[in-house]
């Protein structure tokens, strides 16, 4: 039985899944059914359906899941990676996970090992960007490599696949979604150039202390970095 404050919070929590998973589309960061997203509420996670189109999906077509993957709300099937989500909600204090497809991530994936520091706004992530090596989607064994690979970050691009990000929200998440695919497409372009310079670990620091000088904390938005 789930409780009617759940119940109400699940109702709006859908709708904004809803609401980011076309946004997804829009923003060039999915096709067709790729991708997925999630929130938590309360002991709880709400999660896109499983091949719903985004612009034929509603609220009530998501999927209210325990923490144990079983299903209490919803009459579709969950995301295929309802195991990624869960484990980084298990192994992190994530309000909301969003996994999706863009093309300059994947085309990074295919091809590196890691997305380096390219400019300084990568703190918000964490800092370097690891790439997990290729795994079947799906599966437990890749929700485990992501999990390990998000240790201090909150990014990890899987290869030949896609990217993943957490924030205390969905829109934090999304917004690291949006920099993450900015990032790699900076990169790509460097690249072009010749070998880039990347910033330092100890660079990278004095970002993170600059952040914190100015009240912004270290998970400030990047938009908000001097």
């Amino acid at each position: 039985m789930v409780p009617p404050d759940i119940r109400q919070a699940f109702g709006e929590a859908a709708g904004l899944l809803v609401q980011f998973a076309r946004r997804t589309v829009a923003d060039g960061l999915t096709v067709g059914t790729s991708g997925n997203l999630s929130c938590r509420v309360g002991e709880y996670v709400a999660i896109t359906p499983s091949r719903i189109p985004y612009d034929r999906m509603r609220p009530e077509d998501c999927c209210l899941l325990r923490l144990d993957g079983s299903v209490v709300l919803g009459d579709h099937a969950p995301s295929s990676e309802t195991p990624l989500h869960l484990a980084i909600y298990a192994s992190t204090r994530a309000g909301a996970v969003v996994h999706t497809h863009s093309p300059e991530v994947v085309a990074l994936s295919a091809a590196c090992s890691e997305l380096p520091a390219i400019h300084y706004a990568i703190v918000a992530l964490g800092g370097p960007v690891p790439v997990v090596p290729y795994t079947l989607f799906g599966t437990q064994e890749l929700a485990s490599r992501v999990v390990a690979a998000l240790e201090g970050r909150r990014a990890a691009v899987m290869q030949n696949h896609g990217a993943v990000t957490y924030g205390r929200s969905l829109p934090d998440a999304y917004e690291r979604a949006v920099l993450l695919e900015w990032l790699a497409g900076v990169y790509r372009r460097a690249l072009q150039f010749g070998p880039p310079r990347i910033l330092s670990d100890a660079e990278l620091a004095d970002v993170r202390d600059a952040m914190r000088r100015l009240a912004m904390g270290p998970d400030a938005s990047p938009e908000e970095a001097p």
